[in-house]
């Protein structure tokens, strides 16, 4: 017998996931297409360094072996956007890099200028890694309003 609403055979939420993260697409290519970020927008991007599809420099699966959070703001160059992916520039301790990223390795993007906030349920495994440090790359460090405004968080859980 159940014990509550029966299993959904439409999959909710992986739909809203994909809905989600086509967010982070939509806000990343307005700013490709004005050229840059507006007034005192900025965000920070973390995402799984292992999914299928990224691409990042070695030193950097190295450092960060499951997940790592970039920030976008004053030095980053070359921001290309499509419907799956984007790619960009930063400079780690004065190497520029160039980073591709699928949306679906996306795990949290925050915008602490107006403290808008999404986060993503993460596929991790029984062998996932420790939890991550923040990635250094080379940009003003901003400390986010945490008065829980504009925070949206998705964290479905599967009956079994």
């Amino acid at each position: 017998m159940s014990d509550g609403l029966p299993d959904s055979l439409i999959p909710y939420d992986e739909i809203v996931q994909e809905a989600l993260r086509a967010v982070v697409g939509r806000v990343l290519g307005s700013v490709a297409e004005n050229g840059g970020l507006p007034g005192e927008h900025h965000f920070y991007i973390t995402f799984k360094t292992q999914n299928p599809g990224v691409d990042i420099p070695q030193r950097l699966i190295e450092r960060f072996p499951d997940e790592m959070t970039i920030v976008m703001q004053n030095r980053y160059w070359d921001l290309l956007v499509d419907d799956e992916r984007f790619s960009v520039g930063l400079s780690f301790n004065q190497v520029p890099s160039k980073l591709v990223i699928p949306y679906s390795a996306v795990t949290g993007f925050h915008d602490p200028s107006v403290n808008f906030e999404l986060r993503f349920q993460a596929q991790e495994g029984p062998d996932s890694p420790d939890p991550h440090d923040e990635a250094e790359n080379d940009g003003p460090t901003a400390v986010p309003v945490e008065d829980g405004s504009n925070v949206v968080a998705v964290d479905f859980k599967r009956k079994k």
